[in-house]
């Protein structure tokens, strides 16, 4: 009996469209997906903590380590429409990841974040477009108040 049970929930499951399947449909029909967001930080930890947080609190986070890293990411997967960058990294910072999106007209919201912003690197990122400008150490809180306001703003359909 539990080997025919077995079969047949096995049979079953195969038949379930996967997880890619539901989000495409969903977009298809203009529900939103989870929300996905890329964490670009050189230091691994902030990187750890950034993505439990935001996982801990309903989002689907992705990290990588540098602007170059993050470009390749988000030209093969257009789901993402936040990114959270620190501003100090190598190859490409948290600033050239933003002007060089900018000039793909790509529509991410870009949250920056940074232990020290000169003036200078303000009035470009703000120039530029990115959303919020965070100084560390900050508040997780603030961060999250921050990405929620943003994904509130996706979901009800305001493009980004």
């Amino acid at each position: 009996m539990n080997s025919i049970c077995y079969r047949y929930i096995r049979h079953l499951a195969t038949d379930l469209p996967t997880i890619g399947e539901w989000q495409g449909v969903a977009r298809n029909i203009g529900l939103s997906t989870m929300n996905k967001i890329l964490v670009v930080d050189d230091d691994q930890e902030s990187r750890n903590l950034l993505c439990e947080v935001l996982e801990a609190n309903g989002y689907a986070p992705c990290a990588v380590a540098d602007g170059l890293a993050a470009r390749e990411v988000l030209s093969r997967d257009v789901d993402y429409r936040i990114v959270i960058a620190d501003l100090q990294m190598p190859q490409e910072s948290g600033l050239e990841l933003l002007r060089n999106l900018r000039q793909q007209n790509s529509k991410h919201e870009i949250i920056l974040m940074s232990s020290f912003m000169s003036g200078a690197e303000k009035q470009a990122a703000k120039a530029l477009g990115a959303h919020a400008l965070l100084e560390k150490p900050f508040q997780l809180a603030e961060l999250l108040q921050t990405v929620a306001e943003l994904a509130a703003e996706n979901s009800i359909g305001i493009s980004s």
